[in-house]
């Protein structure tokens, strides 16, 4: 009798890549979903941004789960926020504690509302674009998605004055912009 061969494992193929579903506003709301679970990520495991952004990117975003497809995220705005709080990190976080209560320093937060906070107090300090008010607005659903308390008031509050800090004079505009 030959000896029995021991199965090859294949490494595993990335899926193919999701078609784009979503309106432009949906892919940029859903990239800002990912990027603060890709922060928490790096944040919990000390990881480098671009193996996470690799994975995120290749097995995560837009993919299938449980038989529902998801809105496509924009690759490049998630992208643009993972790396930008990784490199601007001090930055960020510095800003942050000037808008926090000094009774709960960043360090002090939980996890995953560090997360939602660097990851808009970065967009809101870098301009990526889009107005103020809608990026406020997107981290609030994003915490509001995760946390049923305090939290989401809590983001408003710290990014309305990180927003009043770096962009005074569209903060201090009356009315909301239309649209992204």
């Amino acid at each position: 009798m030959a000896p029995r061969k021991k199965p090859v494992r294949q490494p595993e193929q990335p899926p193919p890549p999701p078609k784009q579903t979503g309106s432009a506003k949906a892919r940029r709301s859903a990239a800002r979903l990912g990027a603060v679970q890709a922060l928490y990520q790096i944040d919990l495991t000390g990881a480098a941004p671009e193996p996470i952004i690799t994975e995120y990117v290749t097995w995560r975003l837009g993919q299938e789960l449980d038989g529902d497809r998801y809105v496509t995220p924009d690759g490049e705005l998630f992208a643009q926020i993972v790396r930008g709080v990784a490199s601007r990190g001090a930055d960020v976080d510095q800003l942050l504690g000037g808008a926090l209560d000094k009774q709960w320093p960043l360090e002090r937060l939980e996890t995953l509302l560090r997360a939602i906070l660097r990851a808009g107090a970065f967009e809101l300090l870098s301009g990526t674009g889009t107005a103020a008010r809608i990026v406020i607005n997107d981290y609030i659903d994003v915490a509001h998605a995760f946390f049923a308390g305090r939290e989401p008031g809590m983001v408003n509050g710290v990014l309305d004055r990180v927003a009043r800090s770096v962009r005074p004079e569209e903060m201090a505009e009356r009315h909301a912009p239309k649209g992204e």
